[in-house]
């Protein structure tokens, strides 16, 4: 039974790494369009028209607003994976 339990947490630990990373990659390419923006210049940016302004800067919030749902979904995962290994690991009374 142990060695299901150590088997099973080991996988969620790699699952869960995975999701890491990919949070990791969203996380900078959020970062990067937010540089993006930082660099604009206040006064007479060169864009083509105000819609495209405006397109380019929902496209940067949705980026972050994707990033911040993904580290809220590796939350949720996490503790999921973690109340099932603790269920598992819990050591009845009469066994101490």
């Amino acid at each position: 039974m142990h060695r299901q339990v150590t088997d099973m947490i080991r996988h969620m630990a790699s699952s869960q790494q995975e999701m890491a990373n990919i949070i990791e990659a969203k996380r900078q390419i959020a970062v990067r369009m937010s540089q993006l923006i930082r660099d604009i210049p206040p006064q007479n940016p060169a864009f083509e028209d105000i819609e495209t302004l405006t397109q380019h800067s929902m496209a940067i919030a949705k980026s972050i607003a994707v990033y911040l749902s993904s580290l809220a979904d590796f939350e949720e995962a996490l503790a999921d994976n973690l109340t099932v290994v603790f269920k598992e690991v819990e050591i009845p009374e009469d066994e101490e």
